[in-house]
């Protein structure tokens, strides 16, 4: 050469002066053993944050290594057919014990309307007998006017006070025919026999007819003390049903005489 410079030898940069265009080939090995795509790489010149990139180096923050096929979808866990399953026939037994017990509710309620109207049956038959009894003039007068003023205030009573006027009823005959003596005498009058028995078959009937209907109110009122029915409403809008409570006692002397 001119100037008597010799020619340096050609062949491949050495890993010194090698510029930072690309990762070396360790690097690429590593990335492709590990399965990663290096497309990022931090600049050499760390300790000066001013320095310029080499020639060939991307700018830009460093960033991590993606993993290649590493992107997993995301589902959604259905709890199993079974579970549903057994889900449905719970809600399904639930709403048939349900449905029963408002049955059973409406069919209690339907038996005490109809043990009522038997009651009261009964207590305006007592009343009419003893009202006609006293009015027959086969009792003494002052008897008469106790007997027949109780059996009108029964027959005429409002609802709210209907036990007190019954109860009274009831005190009336007993203090009326309280002795055998006084029921022997009405039946040897004439139509006494008679007006007799058929007082005694009415002041009988009473007390039957008022322990079936309260039995009726018991079981409803048990039945709808349970939570369920509370939480429910099974009962609706029907009214707490209540016991009749009276003094439905019968004369001794005429439930004597009937049974024998």
């Amino acid at each position: 050469m001119p100037g008597g410079a010799t020619q340096p030898k050609r062949g491949p940069p050495s890993a010194a002066v090698q510029p930072y265009g690309g990762p070396t080939r360790s690097v690429r090995l590593r990335a492709a053993l590990r399965g990663f795509v290096p497309h990022r790489f931090p600049p050499t010149a760390a300790a000066d944050p001013h320095a310029l990139p080499a020639p060939g180096a991307v700018a830009g923050p460093w960033r991590a290594p993606r993993r290649v096929g590493s992107v997993r979808h995301a589902t959604v866990a259905f709890p199993p057919v079974t579970t549903l399953i057994w889900i449905v026939v719970v809600l399904i037994a639930i709403g048939l014990y349900l449905s029963w017990t408002a049955g059973r509710l409406d069919r209690l309620h339907a038996r005490i309307d109809a043990t009522r109207a038997a009651l009261d049956a009964q207590l305006v038959r007592r009343a009419s007998v003893a009202q006609e009894l006293a009015t027959s003039g086969v009792l003494d007068p002052a008897a008469s006017i106790v007997l027949y003023e109780a059996a009108h205030a029964a027959r005429q009573a409002e609802e709210e006070e209907r036990e007190v006027a019954e109860s009274e009823l009831s005190q009336a005959l007993r203090a009326v025919f309280s002795e055998a003596q006084q029921v022997a005498a009405v039946r040897e009058a004439p139509g006494g026999e008679a007006a007799v028995e058929e007082l005694s078959q009415a002041v009988r009937r009473v007390p039957m007819a008022r322990r079936f209907h309260n039995d009726a109110v018991g079981a409803a009122r048990a039945l709808r003390r349970h939570r369920k029915v509370r939480w429910f409403r099974l009962a609706g809008h029907a009214p707490f049903p209540m016991a009749f409570e009276m003094d439905d006692e019968p004369p001794a002397a005429l439930v004597a005489r009937a049974a024998g």
